[in-house]
């Protein structure tokens, strides 16, 4: 008997309009796979299909003896434009058949390799046009991908130059193929009736007619002037079908030259724009390309025997294509009524089943639980050939998959390895995240990259210009007031590098950067070189000095320092002169900051002495690298522009989670920017203000205006890098408000600048100084606390504000999954309202967190999302149990694990009960979600909470802290492990250290053996299957 197919719930007449998504259809029928599994229905009005998307059904439906491709959904309103060409044509029409066999001599091996020249001649255009244009240009990869795939197309299948890289704007073709695809793409969403009325037709009328009326222009010219050249359209006007002896119609003709124009340059655009973002975003597998490129090509340019000799480009062109495949679902009808999944499903054959191939690409079953990761290194060494049937489909399957694959395969690899051995392509935006634009194929949106030119072989092997990646403010710097330097003294080129995730690297190389105005001409600004300095393994680096400033984080015990020790060893090996010792800051520490400020102080020393640059005293002699004007702009503060509206969420709902007097912890949902996705387990970066009455005290002491809406701004003007803005006019409330922190505490340079500035109290501050981390971090005694006990310091604005650290991001676990809404995701928070430690009356605010508090619904914030690392997401299998820990707020990221299998659960999926271990207070105060979310999905069977309150433990069985409570039903970890259950902590540094602390005494009972040799052992038994997130 054949089980029910899942049905998402339907809304009469319109039947699962709604659930799909108008701009990324797709990305709609991926998370309803995701919740409903392997196969469920759908019905868009009365047309009813069937959704396939495990690699099992896709595989089984991917046979042409009982499957044949169905023309349906947008393919089908493409037919309005190419009737029946070869891509669109119904599996029964003639003239499938008739050209299919006419045409087929024209991709051939040996007819591939005859178009090489005029490929190269296309992909040359494309390198040139970057060379002129320059690594200042900004590139739109998709366009110009676009125009190359396209006028290669049409000069080396009809020998027809387009010329679009000597045009400013896209051939009036691409534009009307453009709004074509997409209107098709609509149109199958839309009942007919609504399309004649809305007055859709005449417009797409006229895409069809622009696009007509250019192959009809070639085809005339080709006859006035005939050609010899055995290209595909003179197999079209002469060719015999060897089968029948017919030739193909003008009709034929014209409608399958439509139809190699659009297939022919709309995929391969997609798929080569979504590679280079893949080798951008994964540097380690560029620098393998790279490597191999200038291997096989050196300096030479591409030949046809180069072409087999690139592997790891292979590799990388195939898991790209994986991961992105650009036409990435197609549907099948069953020759008559059947059943799939192991006569599990019962399909009858006027049933469309579509098949997401894009989605069973991804099954973990056959490419493992890293199959959302671009790895090439599973296309190498046989594995791709090893793989099972039917798991690699990119180019569709059997008789009707793409005819023109070897003709795109043979195309990429040219201009991969061209653009690879030129260039090194840089997003413009080095936050950018993927974006997706769909038509009929889908391909990355708003994909901007700069294009640099790379050295020649004999340089290259010295300086990578991968080290020249700069943010867009980086790329055109504003005039700067020039610093007046001795002329007798010879200056010293100096880079400062940085790698930074939050920021605070960031700010600490700025600082560097700006300090060096002191000493000489401002520094320049550079990326990260960490995976070339790998590939060393020379002398490269003699003649160099360098110091290396590492920033990390002992919680994460296995990398911490990792990357500053390759690079300082590194370098020494390879011939550069090592100016102090590896410096080490530890963002867990108290002393973070302090360790900084004495790494920097000892480099400015030395560099004085090695370059007899003379020293600058920290203080009042100190080179002023900041100055701020006054200026009347006769405008409010409502006029100034803000920052685009590209990265901003909108707030939904705020709310408190806690009782009244308690420690305040709130629900916050977002509405996320057009375009932006997440994952469960992903986190949610806010950039925030800092709080109004810290302004106001900044504001109260250096005696300036306090009107946010006040006439009266201020223009700073800065030598060197500087996160302020700098050169337009702003309101002292929004400078401080929005671009430094006022909280953070002050650091030992802090206070040795205080101590020069006028009425300063000298020996109260080198009393701050000696006893720093009692008195000054662990207080969190800020600058702005400092100044305001001591108001005579005479301390001038623009000192101050270059003291104070950059504005950070503050990233915060989502608690939501896509699942319950793929638009919104929501933040679970603790909200910092502290005594303060300093013995001031006024509590200590935590920056994120209070800014989070008092959002209302309809603000605008501005966000972006960051992916979480692989480890930390549930499981793709439901049927895998979890066990997880946390306290506090650290349930974010289990409830957003949590939601998502009751959204499973409630599609009907198989769903393994996890465990939650959580700690809080007590029932009554912040036992969050418990009468809701944690009610509920334990009565779904998701979960079993086991709660500790740390101030109520008889209502939790006497267990005080999450790690008494997992000691107590220490049986139940063992039977998860058993069970193949993964292990997720979210929380504080003590929580997690206490989590490791009880697992391995339990590993320590059970064995039998010493502490030491249990955390051994529980490192083994727990690699790949637990995952920890820890905050401060």
């Amino acid at each position: 008997m054949s089980t029910q197919i899942p049905c998402p719930p339907l809304v009469p007449f319109l039947g699962h309009v709604t659930a799909i998504e108008k701009e990324v259809p797709l990305r709609s029928l991926n998370l309803l796979a995701r919740q409903y599994g392997e196969i469920y229905e759908l019905r868009i009005f009365s047309r009813k299909s069937v959704v396939v998307s495990s690699y099992d059904l896709v595989s089984e439906v991917s046979d042409d003896k009982r499957f044949f491709k169905a023309v349906s959904g947008g393919l089908a309103e493409v037919r309005n434009g190419v009737k029946d060409g070869l891509f669109t044509a119904y599996h029964d029409e003639e003239n499938w058949g008739l050209a299919h066999r006419v045409l087929m001599p024209a991709f051939s091996t040996a007819a591939i390799r005859d178009t090489f020249d005029d490929m190269v001649d296309i992909a040359s255009q494309l390198i040139l046009k970057w060379e002129r244009f320059g690594s200042t240009t900004s590139i739109d990869c998709a366009d110009d991908f676009t125009r190359l795939t396209f006028d290669t197309i049409a000069l080396c299948s009809m020998s027809y130059r387009l010329n679009s890289f000597y045009r400013e704007d896209n051939h009036p073709f691409i534009k009307s193929l453009s709004s074509f695809l997409l209107e098709s793409g609509r149109r199958s969403m839309r009942p007919s009736v609504v399309t004649s009325v809305m007055g859709y037709t005449a417009p797409y009328e006229a895409d069809i007619e622009v696009m007509a009326d250019l192959a009809n222009k070639i085809v005339a010219e080709r006859k006035v002037t005939p050609s010899d050249k055995n290209d595909l359209l003179n197999k079209m006007l002469s060719g015999r079908d060897p089968k029948t002896g017919k030739g193909l119609s003008d009709d034929c003709i014209k409608n399958n030259l439509l139809t190699f124009l659009i297939a022919g340059h709309e995929t391969t655009s997609g798929t080569l724009s979504f590679l280079f973002y893949l080798l951008i975003k994964n540097p380690e597998a560029s620098r393998k390309l790279r490597a191999e490129v200038d291997e096989v090509l050196g300096d030479q340019p591409i030949q046809l025997g180069d072409l087999s000799r690139m592997p790891y480009l292979i590799a990388c062109l195939r898991e790209s294509m994986r991961l992105f495949p650009t036409a990435p679902s197609r549907a099948v009808f069953p020759k008559e009524d059947t059943v799939i999944g192991n006569g599990k499903y019962a399909v009858s054959k006027d049933t469309t089943i579509r098949i997401l191939s894009g989605q069973a690409m991804r099954d973990p079953k056959v490419w493992g639980e890293d199959a959302e990761l671009f790895r090439p290194e599973r296309m190498l060494d046989g594995k791709f050939e090893a793989l099972p049937a039917n798991a690699w489909q990119p180019f569709g399957y059997g008789m009707r998959g793409c005819i023109g694959r070897a003709f795109a395969w043979q195309e990429m690899i040219i201009v991969i390895a061209t653009v690879i051995q030129r260039f090194d392509l840089v997003l413009e935006d080095p936050s950018y995240e993927l974006e997706i634009k769909q038509t009929l194929t889908v391909k990355p949106k708003n994909f901007y990259v700069h294009a640099v030119p790379r050295k020649s072989l004999s340089a290259r092997s010295f300086v990578p210009s991968s080290a020249l990646q700069q943010a867009r403010r980086g790329l055109e710097q504003p005039s700067r007031t020039p610093v007046v330097v001795d002329p007798n003294v010879k200056l010293q080129p100096l880079y400062v590098l940085y790698g930074s995730n939050t920021g605070t690297s960031e700010s600490f190389a700025q600082r560097v950067a700006g300090d060096a105005a002191a000493y000489g001409e401002p520094a320049d600004n550079a990326a990260h070189f960490v995976e070339w300095i790998k590939t060393l393994s020379g002398e490269e680096f003699s003649g160099v000095s360098f110091a290396v400033f590492g920033c990390g984080n002992r919680d994460w015990v296995k990398t911490y320092q990792r990357i500053p020790t390759l690079i300082d060893q590194t370098i020494e090996q390879r011939g550069g002169k090592r100016l102090l010792a590896l410096g080490t800051g530890d963002a867990s520490a108290a002393e973070f900051f302090k360790a900084f400020d004495e790494w920097e102080e000892h480099l400015w020393k030395i560099l004085a002495k090695e370059y007899q640059t003379g020293a600058v005293t920290i203080g009042k002699d100190k080179v002023q690298a900041l100055t701020m004007q006054v200026v009347d702009t006769g405008v409010n503060r409502a006029e100034i522009l803000r920052q685009s509206d590209a990265v901003l969420g909108t707030v939904v709902e705020n709310k408190v989670l806690t009782a009244p007097g308690a420690s305040e912890n709130r629900h916050i949902e977002f509405k996320l920017p057009e375009g932006m996705t997440a994952r469960a387990g992903d986190y949610l970066a806010i950039l925030p203000t800092n709080p109004v009455r810290d302004v106001n005290r900044v504001i109260a002491r250096f005696g300036l205006s306090g009107d946010q809406q006040a006439s009266r701004m201020v223009v700073l003007s800065a030598v060197g890098p500087t996160p302020l803005p700098v050169d337009k006019p702003i309101t002292v409330f929004d400078l401080l408000s929005g671009y430094v922190e006022l909280a953070q505490p002050a650091t030992t340079r802090d206070l040795q600048i205080l101590m020069t500035a006028e009425n300063s109290p000298v020996e109260t501050l080198q009393a701050l100084s000696s006893s720093y981390s009692e008195q000054v971090l662990l207080k969190r005694l800020s600058v702005l606390d400092i100044i305001e006990d001591h108001p005579k310091i005479a301390l001038p604005f623009e000192t101050y504000l270059q003291m104070l650290p950059s504005m950070r991001i503050r990233q915060y676990s989502i608690s939501s999954s896509p699942l319950w809404n793929p638009q919104n995701v929501t933040l679970t928070v603790s909200v910092i309202d502290a005594p303060s430690s300093t013995g001031r009356r006024m509590s200590f605010l935590g920056v994120g967190s209070t800014f989070l508090a008092g959002l209302l619904p309809g603000h605008k914030v501005q966000m972006s999302v960051r992916t979480s690392s692989t480890a930390f997401h549930p499981p793709s299998d439901p049927t895998a149990p979890m066990v997880m820990f946390a306290a506090g707020s650290g349930l974010a990221p289990m409830r957003g694990f949590l939601q998502e299998r009751a959204v499973q659960k409630k599609a009907g999926r198989e769903v393994a009960t996890s465990i939650l271990f959580f700690g809080c207070r007590s029932p009554q105060e912040d036992y969050i979600y418990a009468d809701s979310d944690l009610k509920e999905w334990t009565e779904l069977g998701i979960v079993d909470v086991r709660p500790a309150f740390s101030r109520s433990s008889g209502d939790s069985l006497g267990c005080k802290y999450v790690q008494d409570r997992v000691w107590l039903d220490r049986a139940d970890i063992t039977k998860a492990y058993a069970a193949n259950a993964k292990f997720y902590t979210c929380g504080s540094r003590r929580v997690a250290q206490g989590i490791m602390g009880v697992l391995t005494k339990i590993v320590q009972e059970g064995q039998q053996v010493e502490e030491a040799k249990a955390a051994e052992i529980l490192e083994r038994l727990v690699e790949g299957r637990y995952a920890t997130d820890v905050f401060e």
